[in-house]
């Protein structure tokens, strides 16, 4: 067949040109406007009919035409072999295989059958009778479509009888629609990770890839081109050996597959629980897992076999094996190092490297430990502490500066002060318990009790009993008492009227500390 099929008059010229006038095929092809094989195909099938310039006398362009293009003798459509179309139709799940191969071997076996684009044609009208969603092509191991449910279940508690909406997440495999359901109590960052983690362990490996909605748990900023995911749910993926691309922004098509797993989710199992009062997640999962089994052996209408026993044929020879070990949760944070080389997480200090002061670095968190990352490098871990407002520092993070007080506690500081006195050791003592952190104070205890050696270890008593009277506790307050030697004068007698009023209303100075 011509690559372009010319009007007769056209062909006519083509004939004339090249037969009659000898023209090259070049020569004709530009003089007709038309390309030089298209000139060679029409010559060559001239010269197989026995055409010659000028035509016989009495061949019109109808008996013309017949002759450069005779008919195919035809079969008749009774004598042909359909294929299985639903054969086809799972076949091309599978990695590597074409429409071109499977029509391949189907003319192997019926070399009288449909010539490719026929083919092509017959299988592409019985796809368009399938449902919209079910006609998606997905390879065999390829995607999984997760999702929740926008219909939530009510439980009860059986002791207060307060009563709580459990969602219901669910998992599709996209070759087989493979379907899991389990219910959580809410849509947080850890239930979204324990209900992968448990899909996967449901289908006995890992797809390549995760199709999640623009869901907020596991994008932290929803984007067309490029959505962000939540570092924990990366890593998540990371463990598991696959990877998350979310669905496009307004593109329903992407998340078709478990949409429609959502809505059989909901009339084949939520519908059927609709009658029922569950007391707990247990007993309420419990009854999702036997509706489950269900559903996926349920035989299709339009296709042979179940999800059950596509899934065992597509999906699982198809999927990832699962890793050693489950994933186990972490969260990520960012925190900014403090000037005292400490960071805060859930209201605990855990030291870093004193270089890092100011920098901003990441911060992964689980049940047991926290570890500190900066530039993808670890740089610090803590065993994690539940002790709020405590510390726990590494020595080696400490500025060389630092070591010498290192050797110091806030207790052998109070036990050095008591030589001095009891009011001096009242003031270390209240200095220390006034900062976020006691070595914060130990520059400042240094300081007052290096006055001593100046002024004496009796004066120095006597201006941390007038310090304490006043309620101040700053090194250039005690400093400025001794210079000014108010220390020796006798305190005035309000000194102290703050400590005797006692109010519920009153916070008091020790509130803000």
């Amino acid at each position: 067949m011509p690559a372009e099929r010319l009007t007769m008059r056209k062909v006519k010229e083509v004939l004339r040109l090249k037969l009659g006038q000898g023209l090259s095929e070049r020569q004709v092809a530009r003089s007709c406007s038309i390309a030089r094989s298209t000139v060679a195909e029409y010559i060559c099938r001239a010269k197989r009919a026995g055409i010659s310039w000028p035509l016989a006398e009495g061949l019109d362009e109808t008996e013309l035409e017949r002759q450069l293009f005779p008919s195919q003798p035809l079969i008749a459509t009774e004598e042909r072999t359909v294929p299985d179309w639903s054969y086809v139709y799972q076949e091309l799940k599978r990695k590597g295989v074409t429409k071109f191969l499977l029509w391949q071997e189907y003319r192997e076996r019926y070399p009288e059958g449909y010539q490719y684009s026929r083919y092509c044609q017959l299988y592409n009208g019985w796809l368009g009778k399938l449902n919209p969603v079910m006609r998606q092509e997905h390879r065999a191991g390829e995607k999984v479509f997760v999702d929740y449910c926008g219909q939530s279940v009510e439980v009860v508690d059986r002791v207060t009888g307060e009563v709580r909406e459990a969602e219901i997440f669910v998992a599709v495999l996209g070759a087989s629609n493979y379907t899991y359901a389990e219910a959580f109590s809410s849509q947080s960052l850890p239930e979204w990770i324990t209900a992968h983690v448990h899909a996967f362990e449901f289908f006995g490996g890992v797809p390549e890839l995760i199709i999640p909605d623009n869901l907020r748990s596991g994008v932290s900023k929803a984007s067309r081109y490029e959505p962000d995911i939540n570092a924990t749910y990366q890593e998540m993926a990371s463990h598991y050996g696959t990877a998350v691309i979310p669905a496009r922004v307004r593109k329903p098509r992407d998340k078709a597959k478990v949409e429609a797993g959502v809505q059989v989710v909901e009339r084949w199992i939520l519908a059927r629980l609709r009658n029922q009062v569950f007391f707990s997640l247990v007993e309420l999962n419990g009854f999702i897992r036997k509706l489950l089994v269900e559903l996926n052996e349920r035989p299709f209408k339009k296709l042979p076999g179940s999800r059950k026993s596509l899934f065992e044929t597509l999906d699982r020879p198809a999927l990832k094996p699962l890793p050693f070990g489950p994933y186990q949760y972490a969260e990520w944070k960012k925190a900014r190092v403090n000037i005292d080389y400490h960071i805060e997480v859930k209201k605990h200090y855990y030291s870093v490297p004193y270089q890092l002061i100011k920098k901003q670095i990441d911060v992964r968190i689980t049940v047991f430990t926290i570890e500190c990352f900066y530039k993808g490098r670890r740089i610090a871990s803590h065993r994690r502490s539940r002790l709020q407002g405590r510390h726990s520092t590494v020595a080696e993070h400490m500025p060389k500066a630092h070591w010498e007080y290192a050797q110091w506690t806030p207790e052998r500081l109070i036990r050095w002060a008591e030589k001095t006195g009891a009011d001096t050791a009242g003031l270390v003592q209240k200095i220390l318990s006034s900062r976020p952190h006691p070595q914060q104070g130990f520059r400042t205890v240094f300081g007052i009790m290096r006055l001593g050696k100046s002024y004496g270890e009796g004066r120095l008593n006597a201006a941390c009993h007038r310090a304490l009277s006043i309620g101040t506790t700053t090194y250039k307050s005690i400093e400025s008492i001794l210079k000014n030697g108010l220390d020796q004068r006798p305190l005035p007698e309000n000194a102290d009227s703050t400590k005797a009023i006692e109010h519920s209303n009153i916070r008091g100075s020790d509130y803000y500390n």
